[in-house]
């Protein structure tokens, strides 16, 4: 159990610094058209879009990345919280 456990927090660390990469790459002109940008456009995009359908952005500042970002620590808490209640 402890093995799953340790897969799946790592799993989500990994994915949270992929969105922070992915997000900070706009800052940067053209940094989204290389490989690696496509490459976290196709695993970020799709978890992105689900929070833009429902938080609108504000100006030029998009808010979905930060709730998004915030579901995945509340994710992390939660198999954390469920590992020692089983435990």
């Amino acid at each position: 159990m402890g093995l799953v456990f340790t897969i799946f927090v790592t799993l989500i660390k990994i994915y949270s610094v992929a969105l922070i990469i992915y997000i900070l790459m706009s800052w940067f002109p053209n940094a989204r058209g290389t490989a690696v940008g496509q490459f976290l456009a196709k695993i970020c995009e799709p978890y992105l879009e689900q929070f833009r359908k429902f938080i609108p952005p504000l100006g030029m500042i998009d808010l979905s990345p930060i709730v998004a970002l915030l579901v995945l620590n509340l994710a992390e808490s939660g198999i954390r919280q469920l590992f020692y209640w089983i435990i």
